[in-house]
């Protein structure tokens, strides 16, 4: 009686996911979403507040999700003796691991190699080379900086100012931070506390 239940209240789920109702993926078909930083808006709005460019809707963003996931489930995850191979990040095994797993679930196939001139004190764990095929370059490059950006929250600031450089010679500055004007004889942004000195 239990389990009868379950079953028939995911077979009502699967029905109503497959009518249209309901996520997919984590996407709502009937909301509108940014095809830069993924935010998620009601139907009635049209741009994105952070990026500035026009929404897709929920249905479009599926499809895409969809399309990109049957081009990666054709991808072999196979790396034979003869495929040239390119180190793209170098670090301790936690977070090659870690980075290894991400371009898994994007059907990147990724092998964790040595380096043989490490820490001769052994004080350190060993450092390691991320190493993919050269072919799959430009797409591992993708899934890298989008996690990098998603990770440091990047997305959701302001880089307007990220430009800008501190001169002490000035007679007035911006903060890269926040983009706050004032004078460099202070040496630390008033409204952020980025410290210059």
């Amino acid at each position: 009686m239990f389990l009868k239940f379950f079953g028939k209240k995911s077979e009502k789920n699967d029905e109503s996911s497959a009518s249209g109702g309901g996520l997919v993926h984590g996407i709502d078909r009937e909301m509108n979403y940014c095809p830069s930083c993924g935010d998620e808006y009601r139907a009635d709005i049209s741009r994105c507040v952070a990026c500035n460019i026009p929404l897709i809707s929920g249905r479009e963003k599926l499809d895409r999700v969809l399309e990109t996931q049957e081009a990666l489930g054709e991808r072999s995850m196979d790396i034979l003796p003869e495929d040239e191979l390119v180190n793209i990040r170098k670090g301790p095994l936690k977070d090659m691991k870690s980075l290894q797993k991400l371009l898994a679930e994007n059907r990147i196939p990724a092998i964790l190699a040595g380096d043989e001139g490490g820490c001769a004190k052994g004080c350190c764990g060993p450092e390691l080379y991320l190493q993919i095929k050269k072919e799959d370059m430009h797409l591992a490059t993708e899934v890298l900086t989008r996690e990098f950006i998603k990770s440091t929250a990047l997305d959701s600031h302001d880089l307007s100012n990220a430009d800008a450089v501190f001169n002490h010679l000035d007679a007035e500055t911006v903060c890269p931070a926040c983009g706050c004007r004032f004078s460099p004889t202070v040496g630390a942004c008033p409204e952020c506390g980025l410290c210059f000195e």
